[in-house]
């Protein structure tokens, strides 16, 4: 406590990263942030930008860079990121905005960026999922695993899907988004003996449409495979740095 104190007094450490500190999560009025949230279970926590003001997107952010040194954004409006970029301009003009799709990563000079030896492969059925399986992407790599990604590939030509499983079977872990009828990763996970994580998109119409189909069809796969929920890139994208991690650990 008393080295918290002094480096406070001394300028080292600002109030509100002593707060996280000491509490684990700091708290402004534009909500609250879980900074502790990475060490107590390996994926940091990410501001969701759907639904919030400008104001409260650009707070998040800065809390989150000033107490872990980066910020994970996901479902950014055009709005939010020029306001975003800048705010930090101002306030962080060092900072790394990097930017794929509505899934926006900030770190800081003082970040210092994981390596992990393992590579999770992305995979999309069609390009409507794409913006879903970048959340996913940008997890991963913000973990340090080595990203792949097979885009446009589903089962409607089949012969699309089979000309790339030499590289399905090169991945460590792998991430099959698709809409419409969910087939893709059912298909992919029977012809890999690498975990499979299947990522259904709210991608199609019609009866079964908005991800209902996708997700049912995932969870009835007679293959083996595990499901997050409809649209959950993030889930997806933690799920597999989560085992990434543990592959780089049992090499290394």
């Amino acid at each position: 406590m008393r080295e918290l104190l002094e480096a406070v007094a001394d300028g080292s450490l600002s109030p509100t990263q002593a707060e996280a500190k000491l509490q684990g999560y700091v708290t402004d009025d534009a909500g609250r942030f879980d900074a502790a949230r990475e060490h107590r279970r390996g994926i940091p926590e990410a501001i969701l930008a759907e639904g919030k003001s400008i104001q409260q997107v650009v707070s998040l952010a800065e809390l989150a860079l000033e107490t872990t040194d980066r910020a994970l954004l996901t479902r950014v409006s055009d709005e939010q990121f020029a306001a975003l970029e800048s705010a930090l301009s101002a306030s962080a003009p060092d900072a790394t905005l990097e930017r794929r799709g509505s899934t926006i990563r900030v770190t800081s000079p003082e970040y210092d960026s994981p390596s992990l030896d393992a590579t999770v492969t992305i995979v999309t059925a069609g390009s409507v999922d794409v913006p879903i399986a970048d959340e996913a992407h940008v997890v991963c790599a913000d973990a340090g695993a080595t990203v792949e990604r097979i885009d446009d590939v589903g089962v409607a030509a089949l012969d699309r899907t089979l000309d790339q499983v030499d590289r399905f079977r090169g991945a460590d872990v792998l991430v099959v988004a698709a809409g419409r009828e969910g087939a893709l990763p059912t298909v992919i996970a029977g012809l890999v003996d690498t975990p499979v994580i299947g990522l259904p998109v709210s991608s199609g119409y019609g009866f079964g449409g908005d991800g209902d189909a996708a997700l049912a069809g995932m969870l009835q796969s007679c293959t083996v495979l595990s499901v997050v929920n409809v649209d959950a890139g993030f889930v997806a994208g933690g799920q597999a740095a989560l085992i990434a991690r543990a592959i780089d650990a049992a090499r290394g």
